[in-house]
């Protein structure tokens, strides 16, 4: 059976596995994306823009790769029954079907590798942990956790907001007590194929990851970009980006390497196909194709390591049939 929110690429040598949980409009544009001019949002309907609701539409997803041998698990959603105060609709106490959409990818917790949260916001750490019976425990029991070290000083610290440090109790201490966290700073080689760099602004340590594989390029951008409006408009940022100035640089920064290198841009929340790549129009940036992901079946075999491949993912510039 094909599942629509679970979808394939190649890259290289790196099969690269998407999994959508929702897919739909958030916040308004003028508290989500406030500087946004809003003729920049025109473009961008039906996929990233909603024109009646005023709402950009934004998806919450997590990116599965299969790279040398492993498998790593990049960001790993809300969570679900979390206690989140003040964060309704979108995150208090909403049901989410992340075991059973890895599941359908063929994969089990217990053969994941590596988890790299690109930083601690709550979107991006809600399924390190699940409750066993009272305990908050590692999800992924054989993984070895990826976090900013930046990111773990300032949210287990004291100046942060109430629910700040409730997710920080929930979905990362666990990980601490269980021995299964990595801080790391600036750069972290994750294999052959990957690495973690530090891309500030957003969070103290917002980080990507960067993948080079035979001739493909991409970079997983976390949320240093929410919607492809902030390509054309990069000096625009987030609400929640803690560090304004420094969010704008970075974003601009990783922006222009994407263009010059054709590296496939894949942020955490684009909605539509999920990733693009970036052209240069003269000192602005342009949307360029976007990525052709298939559509995943059922696994034949049950989900683990021994689980074949789809016969036929697209490969990165495979045109649609």
């Amino acid at each position: 059976m094909i599942n629509q929110n679970v979808q394939r690429l190649i890259l290289g040598d790196v099969e690269v596995v998407r999994l959508i949980e929702w897919h739909e409009p958030f916040l308004p544009a003028a508290d989500f994306l406030p500087d946004v001019p809003p003729e920049a949002w025109a473009r961008l309907a039906p996929d990233h823009w909603q024109p009646d609701t005023g709402r950009p539409v934004i998806a919450l997803q997590t990116w599965v790769l299969h790279s040398g041998g492993r498998t790593i698990v990049i960001d790993t959603g809300a969570g679900s029954d979390r206690e989140r105060p003040g964060m309704a609709p979108y995150f208090h106490h909403r049901r989410s079907n992340f075991l059973e959409l890895l599941a359908h990818a063929g994969v089990r917790p217990r053969d994941v590798d590596v988890v790299v949260n690109t930083h601690l916001h709550v979107d991006h750490v809600g399924w390190n942990t699940l409750d066993a019976g009272g305990e908050w425990v590692p999800t992924f029991p054989n993984a070895e956790y990826l976090i900013p070290a930046a990111d773990d000083a300032h949210y287990s610290g004291n100046a942060v907001q109430p629910v700040d440090r409730l997710i920080y109790e929930d979905s990362v201490a666990p990980i601490h007590r269980a021995g299964k966290a990595l801080l790391w700073q600036d750069f972290h080689r994750i294999d052959d194929n990957l690495v973690l760099e530090s891309a500030p602004g957003h969070t103290p340590g917002s980080s990507v990851v960067r993948l080079t594989s035979g001739t493909d390029r991409a970079v997983f951008a976390g949320d240093l970009l929410h919607s492809p409006v902030q390509i054309l408009e990069p000096c625009c940022n987030s609400s929640s980006c803690q560090d304004q100035e420094q969010a704008a640089a970075t974003r601009r920064r990783i922006l222009a390497r994407a263009a010059d290198e054709r590296e496939l841009l894949i942020p955490a929340h684009f909605g539509g196909p999920g990733a693009l790549e970036v052209r240069r129009d003269g000192s602005r940036f342009a949307l360029g194709p976007w990525a052709d992901f298939t559509p995943s079946p059922a696994p034949a075999t049950p989900a683990g390591p021994a689980s074949p491949r789809p016969a036929n993912p697209r490969r990165r510039g495979t045109p649609r049939g």
